[in-house]
């Protein structure tokens, strides 16, 4: 087990704001940050970041909690793997523990593949550098592509041999399994550096090929792309790291981490097909610029972007493919929000060419010249086709209307529909319609959806077969969450109550007979009332609390917030995030009456309800004609009504709204 001193030494010293800026751009609202949640897709920013009580917190999703539970979510990794990364961020020494069998295999299986990666990274640059074979070729076609050594050390580049398998005999030698170097398509596990052939032969996949590694947000080498060297028939130009259980081409993008500080800094990404025409832009000064890798742009890529900005150009070539690939990503980023530019470079020319022979400044010289927004890019490119045909021409309409259909703001639809309505000489209202048709037909595609998986979820599987079926655990981007949704008066009170003791438990007030911790008197109150929470995990709240008051440096609000149970934590954390509504600003130090006056409150409330449940007795009774029983519930109800009369005295007009 790793110590628990270890544990308090990383929470002290990873600084939140610090940790999720390394994946979300933030900036400044009053004592807090905020930014676009990393956790689901939103237009505007609800995901609010705490520097002072440590935390984050999505007030869209719910998704809350500390550094270390941000790591875990943003990374999809273990405890143990979380309190590692950031005990090396903030360069402290984490030791192991031992861990279940399960929770062993799963950290294994990941860190095996990242390991293996990691080995294959620096192995295909010792290739490049160190051997005659990678110098000559493989370093001698990054500088006849123009690159300058220092970027081809920046982004890692490596080359992979022609002849034999040195890569999977390199991996052998170093004890590396076969399970983790070979890629297993039905469990994922292994990263496919090496292949297997049908006689049981390894080899490597990447033959004869540059390699441009891919990176994860934070660094980690996580996938390959090895381009061909020499043409050959029914080869591919480049061959791609197969899906595994760390990676998926379609949710990474290339560059991004040597890419996210510029995009923050400049709050624009430029998106380009392809790795070279990213490696040319930074040579050139250029950044700020990702590349979706050839393949047909993902929403999750887009989200990926979404946590650096919402600002995005398109770089494409002015050919007909490029043309076609820019019209496919615009209705994708509107769809998610973006404000989405478009730029075709002259023909001929790509990302990578343009940039090899022009600097910085002249290429976002052309960039702001040309660059055109999505009306305008597809009006004009469409209309060449139309000319004067009256159906393409009513077509190109629908074209733009159904792209000005799916953005999420009201006014910049407006917007667009204005200017769509003066470029293309149809009526604004006409359009106007159009779009709204579109947007409700949407909607009600959408309602369908959601009543159809709704029904799918209630409704018993139907077996269609005897033989069993083979489940397969997915782990989501964001884990469901404890929902606690408080309804009725008593549970609003109890969740504010404590809501206290999480915040403020240790601080001591005066009672009756003498000085004691919020806590101690919330707990000995309920219990000298026999009066029992509302849900289970305030109970264990409370419990822990008793357990752990007494403890040297207790501080309920850390204690909490950092409890091992995610269940506790999670409800916790929301206790910290939630502000407190009070009449009066000075209510820190009212305290003791505000704990006083809840705990009176929740007393009302049970007395209510005793008393309605006794009148439905009574009317029970007397019908059943039971005089026993009438007797028994007419000579308490008195009592409760004289308490509950002398609480409403105490209670008065003092109440505070919370």
């Amino acid at each position: 087990m790793i110590p628990r001193e270890t544990i308090d030494r990383i929470f002290a010293a990873a600084k939140i704001e610090e940790v999720v800026s390394d994946y979300v751009t933030l900036r400044k609202r009053g004592a807090n940050l905020i930014g676009l949640c990393p956790f689901h897709t939103e237009k505007t920013g609800s995901f609010t970041v705490s520097p002072s009580k440590g935390i984050y917190k999505c007030f869209g999703c719910g998704a809350s909690g500390h550094a270390l539970k941000f790591i875990m979510e943003i990374e999809q990794c273990t405890f143990v793997e979380a309190v590692k990364q950031l005990g090396k961020k903030y360069h402290i020494e984490v030791e192991e523990r031992e861990m279940t069998a399960e929770e062993q295999q799963r950290q294994d299986n990941r860190e095996s593949m990242f390991v293996v990666n990691d080995f294959a990274n620096k192995w295909f640059q010792s290739q490049l550098w160190d051997t005659p074979e990678g110098q000559a070729i493989g370093l001698g076609y990054f500088r006849e592509r123009g690159l300058r050594d220092d970027i081809i050390r920046k982004f890692q580049l490596g080359y992979s041999p022609e002849k034999g398998n040195p890569l999977a005999k390199a991996l052998k030698e170093k004890g590396f399994k076969e399970e983790f170097i070979v890629n297993d398509v039905d469990t994922k596990i292994g990263v496919g550096v090496v292949g297997k052939s049908e006689d049981g032969r390894l080899y490597d996949r990447f033959r004869d090929r540059v390699m441009f590694p891919i990176f994860t947000v934070s660094g980690k080498p996580v996938a390959f792309a090895g381009r061909i060297l020499k043409k050959k028939e029914n080869v591919g130009k480049y061959v791609n790291s197969p899906d595994s259980i760390i990676y998926s081409k379609t949710n990474e993008l290339y560059g991004l981490f040597q890419a996210k500080q510029a995009i923050s800094r400049a709050d624009m990404c430029y998106l380009v097909e392809g790795q070279m025409d990213v490696i040319s832009m930074h040579q050139s000064g250029i950044e700020n610029v990702v590349a979706s890798g050839g393949t047909a742009l993902t929403k999750p890529q887009i989200r990926l972007i979404q946590r650096f900005t919402s600002n995005i150009t398109v770089l494409y070539d002015g050919d007909a493919a490029g043309i076609h690939a820019a019209l496919r990503g615009i209705d994708m980023f509107l769809e998610e929000g973006f404000n989405v530019n478009v730029v075709l470079l002259p023909d001929g020319e790509d990302p990578d060419s343009y940039a090899q022979n022009h600097d910085s400044t002249e290429f976002i010289r052309y960039i702001e010249a040309n660059k055109t927004d999505f009306i305008r890019f597809k009006s004009a490119l469409l209309s060449k086709d139309a000319g004067d045909n009256p159906q393409k021409r009513a077509a190109l309409i629908k074209d733009i209307t159904a792209s000005i259909a799916i953005i999420p703001d009201m006014i910049t639809r407006q917007v667009y529909i204005k200017d769509c309505a003066e470029r293309l000489h149809i009526g604004e209202q006409i359009l106007t319609n159009e779009v709204i048709k579109l947007r409700r037909k949407r909607m009600e595609e959408h309602r369908k959806q959601e009543e159809q998986a709704a029904e799918a979820e209630t409704r018993e599987p139907e077996s269609t077969s005897p033989e069993p079926v083979a489940e397969v655990a997915v782990k989501p981007v964001h884990p469901q969450r404890p929902q606690i949704t408080p309804k009725s008066q008593l549970e609003k009170n109890y969740y504010n109550l404590l809501q206290l003791l999480v915040r403020y438990g240790e601080r001591p007030i005066e009672v009756e007979g003498g000085v004691y911790s919020i806590g101690e008197v919330i707990i000995y109150t309920l219990e000298q009332d026999e009066i029992k929470p509302p849900y289970e995990v305030f109970q264990q709240i409370m419990d822990e609390f008793k357990r752990h008051c007494k403890d040297e440096g207790f501080k309920a609000e850390q204690f909490f917030k950092f409890h091992p149970d995610p269940l506790i934590s999670a409800i916790a954390i929301d206790m910290i995030a939630e502000k407190y509504q009070f009449a009066s600003a000075d209510f820190e130090d009212r305290l003791g009456e505000l704990v006083t006056q809840l705990l009176y409150e929740i007393k009302l409330t049970v007395i209510n309800i005793q008393i309605a449940e006794l009148e439905e007795g009574l009317k029970d009774a007397q019908a059943n004609n039971d005089i026993d029983r009438q007797m028994q519930i007419l000579a308490h109800q008195p009592e409760l009504i004289k308490a509950r009369n002398e609480i409403c005295k105490i209670l008065g007009n003092r109440v505070i709204s919370v």
